[in-house]
């Protein structure tokens, strides 16, 4: 089973607002059954008025539960950071771990109570 997460730069906690400046760190994870389609590095500087898509990560598992914990651990691995640079992806981390995503019973419904829960940056 193969699960895919896009990192954006977006700021869930103002509705997915664009978060652009200069990238003053960028880690992103790898290892085994982890891919990583990307352009950015450090010192990129993130456009306002482009597309935000940073990164794709991509990771391999024989079933649901070990691509969940794949994932949580390429995401937790990630750490894009710059003045005013907000991602996705700990929006994402969130996601992999909410009871109904984990259990496949989740509908874009989810990200609307995920999104009020989480605090403007």
């Amino acid at each position: 089973m193969a699960t895919e997460c896009r990192i954006n730069a977006e700021d869930p906690g103002r509705e997915f607002a664009p978060a652009p400046g200069t990238l003053a760190e960028c880690v992103l994870p790898g290892g085994p059954f982890v891919r990583v389609d990307t352009h950015i590095e450090t010192g990129y500087s993130i456009p306002p008025h482009y597309d935000s898509l940073l990164a794709k990560i991509v990771v391999w598992a024989p079933d649901r539960a070990a691509a969940i914990a794949r994932m949580r651990r390429a995401l937790a691995e990630t750490r894009i950071a710059g003045l005013g640079v907000v991602t996705t992806a700990e929006f994402l981390h969130d996601i992999l771990d909410h009871p109904r995503f984990r259990a496949g019973e989740h509908d874009t419904a989810l990200i609307g109570s995920l999104t009020t829960a989480v605090p403007a940056r």
